[in-house]
Parts: structure tokens; C-alpha cells; sequence
């Protein structure tokens, strides 16, 4: 009697496993939607120079998005993209920053502004200190937030090179700026 009972037992015991790992991939299932909904895709332009001189434009760039990427790599719930498009910073065109925030399936779009300060009397020749500025706008184009981080009055940085003021003042700026959106979506 107890040989018939034990390949019963067996299939139920079976039978019986296999609902609980289809429950528990349903659940991973789940959080792993949660997760991805809690995580916000954030669009950065690229800044806009002041002033517009060729020679500081590849190194102004690749500072700033090396500070970007530093500031998200140390977080969980935001995902950086870059977009190559020119967005001028005083008069910026709301309809393709949401085309662009649309395209990308993004949740916000940062337009932002690196303005170095001129030292001398004629032809530019630089400081390294800069005034680092940034928009924050949400998917249907409302700008929810402005900052800006000046390396020499907040850091009273006078020596050092434009490459290490330019991360200092991104960082610096996007402390707010990260603010804002947790702020947003809390």
C-alpha cells in the first residue's frame, strides 16, 4: 500500500514546487517593474560656452560629462543620456527639448551652461574658474528648476585648472539639481 501512495506523493510534492517557483518568478517579476519605473532618464545637452571659442570645446565637454557620469554612477535610480543637439541656454526652443525628452523616453531634459571668466583687457585669455548653470525641465517642457554653482565664490578656488573647475562646479550644480527631481517625484 505505501509503494502506491509514494509516486503520488511524488507528483504532487512536484506539482506543488512548481507553483511556488511560478509564484516567486511572478513576484521577481514585479519588483523588477517597480524598480524600473522608480528609475527616471535624465537627457543632458551639451553646454552651452561662454564664450564661444573652438579651442576650450572638446575639453570643456569632455569635463563636464566626466563630472555627469561620476555624479550618476554613485546613484541607483537615475540614467544619464547625452544628446548632441545644440539648445541655447538663454532662449532654449521648449518644443524640441519635449521632442527630444519624447524621442528618448525620457522623464527630464537639463540644458546646461559653462561660462568661463575673462581675465585682461582684449582678446580673451581665461581664468580657470567658472559659473556652471543648469535647467531642469520635465517631459511636457516646464522648466521646474534653475541653479548654478560659481567655483570661485563657493569653493574660493583662485589657482587650479579649468578642467578640475569645470567637475567641481558640475557636481556642485547637480547636488541641486538632484534635489529638485526627488523633490518632483517624491
Amino acid at each position: 500500500m505505501n509503494s502506491r501512495l509514494l509516486p503520488s506523493f511524488f507528483f504532487f510534492f512536484t506539482l506543488l514546487s512548481g507553483f511556488q517557483i511560478y509564484e516567486a518568478q511572478l513576484y521577481t517579476n514585479s519588483l523588477e517593474q517597480k524598480t524600473s519605473r522608480n528609475n527616471k532618464v535624465i537627457i543632458y545637452f551639451n553646454p552651452e560656452i561662454v564664450p564661444n571659442v573652438d579651442e576650450i570645446r572638446d575639453v570643456t565637454y569632455d569635463s563636464f560629462f566626466s563630472a555627469v557620469t561620476d555624479r550618476f554612477s554613485r546613484t541607483k535610480n537615475n540614467t544619464v543620456s547625452r544628446v548632441q543637439t545644440p539648445v541655447s541656454y538663454d532662449n532654449v526652443d521648449i518644443e524640441t527639448v519635449k521632442q527630444i525628452i519624447e524621442n528618448n523616453d525620457a522623464d527630464f531634459a537639463v540644458v546646461p551652461k559653462v561660462k568661463f571668466f575673462k581675465v585682461g583687457i582684449g582678446t580673451y585669455v581665461f581664468s580657470s574658474q567658472v559659473v556652471v548653470s543648469m535647467k531642469l525641465y520635465n517631459a511636457s517642457g516646464k522648466l521646474i528648476s534653475e541653479r548654478s554653482y560659481d567655483t570661485l565664490k563657493k569653493n574660493a578656488r583662485i589657482f587650479g585648472s579649468a578642467e578640475n573647475s569645470i567637475k567641481i562646479g558640475t557636481d556642485g550644480v547637480l547636488k541641486s539639481i538632484l534635489k529638485d527631481i526627488r523633490r518632483t517625484h517624491s
